[in-house]
C-alpha cells in the first residue's frame, strides 16, 4: 500500500470508527465520547496505515506488535477498530457496557480478541508497556509496543516512572501516543493541574521526541512511521495536538463530552454529522 492509498484508507476508517463510537455509546447509555473521538485518527493510522504489525486471524502471533491503550475509557476507540479490522463481529459493538458482553467500559484481555491487556486505571499503561517492551527485548523481537496515554493521565506520578525506567532500560522498542487534546474529565489540563512542556518533559526523562497534528493523516502516518524505526536504546514518545470530541460540531473541545452518553435528539445530529464526513471521504454510510 502506498502513501496515498494508506491515507484514504486511513481517512475512511476513521470517519466510520466515530459513527461507530457514538452509535454504540449511544446505545449504552453511558460511556467517553470526547476522548475516543479525539483518538479516531491516531488508532485508525495505527491499524490501518501500516504502522502496527498485527493479523486479525492471528492475534497471539509472536511476532505481533503490542498496542496498549494506557486511556482505557477510550475503549470505544479501539472497540471500533478491531471490529473494522475483523477480531471480532461488528453486531458485538451494540453490545457495550452490557451484561455479559464481550465489550466492557474499559478493555478486557479475557473477553475481547485484540485486546491485549486490561486497563482503565490510570498512568498503568505505560509501565505495562515497558515490561512488554523489554520482555520483546530479551526474546530478540522485532516486535514493538505502542501505548497511547491520554494528557490528563500525565498527571499520573506513575506515568513518569515508568518513563524514568524505559529511558534507563533502555527500551528503544517502545513508542508512546500522548493523545494531547488539552481537556480531562474536570476541565482544562492547564487549570486542573498544568502539563507544562510535555515535550521538554519527556526529553528531560532521556526520551526521543517527535509532534504531530493527530489529525492530519499525512504527517501522522509520517511521524508513525518514523517512531516504530528503533533509536537504539532510546524510547520514544509522539505527542499529537488533537481536539476532544472530534468529527461532532457540538462536542468538539468541550470538557463536558469525556463521559457522557448523548441523547436521542444529539444523537440524532452527531449520527447526521459523521454520516455526511463519510461521503465526503468516498465510501456510502
Amino acid at each position: 500500500m502506498d502513501q496515498h492509498e494508506a491515507v484514504s484508507v486511513v481517512r475512511q476508517v476513521a470517519a466510520r470508527m466515530r459513527l461507530d463510537i457514538v452509535e454504540m455509546i449511544a446505545e449504552a447509555g453511558s460511556g467517553h465520547p470526547g476522548g475516543s473521538l479525539s483518538a479516531a485518527d491516531i488508532v485508525a493510522a495505527l491499524y490501518f496505515g501500516g504502522v502496527l504489525h498485527h493479523d486479525p486471524g492471528r492475534p497471539d502471533m509472536p511476532e505481533r506488535d503490542r498496542f496498549v491503550l494506557s486511556k482505557g475509557h477510550a475503549a470505544p476507540v479501539l472497540y471500533a477498530a478491531l471490529a473494522e479490522a475483523g477480531y471480532f463481529g461488528r453486531d458485538h459493538l451494540a453490545t457495550l457496557r452490557k451484561l455479559g458482553s464481550i465489550l466492557q467500559g474499559h478493555p478486557d484481555s479475557k473477553k475481547t480478541s485484540g485486546v491485549e491487556v486490561s486497563t482503565g486505571s490510570l498512568g498503568q499503561g505505560l509501565s505495562i508497556s515497558v515490561g512488554l517492551a523489554l520482555g520483546l527485548a530479551l526474546d530478540e523481537s522485532a516486535s514493538r509496543v505502542f501505548c497511547l496515554l491520554g494528557d490528563g493521565e500525565l498527571q499520573e506520578g506513575q506515568v513518569w516512572e515508568a518513563a524514568m525506567a524505559a529511558s534507563h532500560h533502555g527500551a528503544g522498542n517502545l513508542v508512546a501516543i500522548v493523545d494531547h487534546n488539552g481537556l480531562q474529565i474536570d476541565g482544562a489540563c492547564s487549570e486542573v493541574m498544568c502539563l507544562g512542556d510535555v515535550e521538554a518533559k519527556f526529553r528531560a526523562f532521556g526520551w526521543r521526541v517527535l509532534g504531530s497534528d493527530g489529525h492530519d493523516v499525512p504527517a501522522l502516518l509520517e511521524t508513525l512511521a518514523a517512531a516504530r524505526e528503533s533509536d537504539g536504546g532510546v524510547p520514544t514518545v509522539v505527542v499529537c495536538r488533537t481536539v476532544k470530541g472530534r468529527g461532532v460540531s457540538f462536542m468538539e473541545g468541550e470538557a463536558g463530552w469525556h463521559g457522557k452518553a448523548p441523547n436521542a435528539a444529539e444523537t440524532e445530529q452527531a449520527v447526521a454529522e459523521l454520516r455526511a464526513a463519510i461521503e465526503r471521504e468516498g465510501v456510502p454510510a
